[in-house]
């Protein structure tokens, strides 16, 4: 779950998210980059470099490691760690919310989160909206039955409807 404060993003995560991500970090820098550099000097072995796929390959893999890393340092960096939410009806980070469109009666239901903690699982089959899209913002606080409204990119005002609010478990 991002939230913007001041020039830069809090990620909220909880206890157990944050783990996750400590130890996909903590691999990924020690066991994974020493798996790399040991595939790259194999392949290097094998010969002129210009021709060699496995080499090739190798450097691509070690690049993408390398992104992840970077991009696991900065989350933690700016982790807030926090609880899973406890009890349903309030939106809030964390919650997988039901809402109904006004005029109709199908209910949608998605994570009010952070896409980017969806990767940490992929059995995780859910839409996500950031709490800072119009739709997370307008809904953020509300408790169940209660409306709100928000402008859609087309700059229609769209009413929507609580249907429940109950913490995300996955």
């Amino acid at each position: 779950m991002t939230q913007k404060i001041g020039e830069e993003s809090v990620v909220w995560l909880t206890p157990e998210a944050h783990e996750r991500l400590k130890s996909e970090l903590e691999y990924l820098s020690g066991p994974a980059r020493a798996e790399l550099a040991a595939k790259i000097g194999e392949a290097r072995d094998e010969g002129d470099l210009k021709e060699n796929g496995g080499y090739h390959a190798a450097k691509d893999e070690q690049g993408k490691s390398e992104a992840r890393i970077r991009q696991l340092e900065d989350m933690l960096r700016r982790a807030r760690v926090g609880e899973t939410p406890k009890a349903g009806g309030v939106v809030e980070p964390g919650m997988k919310v039901s809402i109904t469109f006004a005029g109709d009666d199908e209910v949608e239901t998605f994570l009010l989160g952070s896409r980017e903690l969806l990767a940490l699982d992929d059995s995780v089959d859910i839409d996500v909206y950031s709490p800072q899209s119009p739709l997370g913002a307008a809904i953020l606080g509300k408790k169940k039955g209660e409306k709100a409204v928000y402008q859609a990119p087309n700059g229609k005002d769209v009413t929507v409807k609580i249907v429940a609010a109950v913490p995300f478990t996955g």
